[in-house]
Formats: C-alpha cells, sequence, structure tokens
C-alpha cells in the first residue's frame, strides 16, 4: 500500500516535469493527475482536489512600501493612523523571520490526538524536527504532521476542526539561533 506522503511527494516532483497528464492504476489505488496552466487538478476515485500552482517554501521577508497618502481628516485622526501603520510594519519586521509550517494536503485541521487529550503544541512551545505539531484528516484517514524545522510555536493560524487547503499555512515558528 503506498502512503500518502509518498503520494504526494511524486506529485510534487511530477509538477516539476514536462508531463501534461498521467493516469495509474493498481489493485487498491487509482490516480488520475492532470497540470493545466494556472492550476494542477488531481483526482483521487471521484473526488477532486485543486492544487493551486506551487510556491517558493522559503519565507520571502515583506518589502517595506512606503506609507500611502491619506486623506485629509481631522487632527485627532492622524496620530491614530500613524500609530497603526507603525505597529504594522514592527509587526511585519517581527514576523519576516518566522518560518511557517504549512498544510500537506486538503483536510480537516486538528490540534489533538482526541477530543479529550491535550493539544500537540501551544504558543511558547519548542518543536524540533519530527515532532508531531496537528493532524490533519484526508478522506477518513488521520495523518500526523510533522515540524520540519527547530524553534518555538509563535503562532497558530487555523482554529481546531477547520477545513484547510494544500499549502495553507498552520503555524508560525520562530526558529531556533
Amino acid at each position: 500500500m503506498v502512503s500518502l506522503k509518498e503520494i504526494q511527494k511524486f506529485i510534487q516532483e511530477l509538477a516539476k516535469s514536462d508531463i501534461v497528464r498521467l493516469e495509474l492504476k493498481s489493485e487498491d489505488l487509482e490516480l488520475n493527475v492532470q497540470f493545466k496552466p494556472e492550476q494542477k487538478e488531481v483526482e483521487a476515485n471521484t473526488e477532486k482536489i485543486i492544487i493551486p500552482q506551487m510556491a517558493a517554501q522559503m519565507p520571502v521577508p515583506p518589502v517595506a512600501q512606503p506609507p500611502m497618502p491619506q486623506p485629509a481628516a481631522p487632527q485627532q485622526a492622524q496620530p491614530q493612523v500613524a500609530d497603526d501603520q507603525q505597529a504594522k510594519q514592527k509587526q511585519e519586521e517581527k514576523d519576516a523571520d518566522l518560518i511557517e509550517i504549512r498544510a500537506p494536503m486538503v483536510g480537516t485541521f486538528y490540534r489533538r490526538p482526541a477530543p479529550d487529550k491535550p493539544p500537540y503544541v501551544e504558543v511558547g512551545d519548542h518543536i524540533k524536527p519530527g515532532d508531531v505539531v496537528c493532524i490533519i484528516e484526508a478522506m477518513k484517514l488521520f495523518n500526523e504532521i510533522e515540524a520540519e524545522v527547530e524553534g518555538v510555536i509563535e503562532k497558530i493560524l487555523v482554529e481546531d476542526a477547520t477545513p484547510v487547503e494544500y499549502d495553507q499555512p498552520l503555524f508560525l515558528v520562530r526558529p531556533a539561533k
């Protein structure tokens, strides 16, 4: 039996090739993959999963943009706008070195192994490669998602028991130094 991780890795490698369409059939698996210019479409049995164009895995630091000219407003509102812009810019600078842990598949995100168990990770927890950070349920299979980096969980970006898309950011991690 082929694991879901092996299928995902195969599709990612296939996306780098010039192959436009591929059909694989075996006793226990049927996989149809068709690539289009703007999207990649994967058929698994009768369900279709839309996978957006592959993006770079390295986080890109935000580019500082000059402040947009604000329309004339009463004098009292100006300090608040400037404070909001400064706070936003400071937050972007702080988040620039964070690494995202992304969803490797489409499914339902769970922070804990069972409803009566504690979450795998909380904000402030130290993680290392191989640590399970969450579960994603896909087609009645519960897939443990492991960290690939060492660091501290800074933000949890997804609510428990909610659907996630392929490559959607799940956690922000401050890398260990």
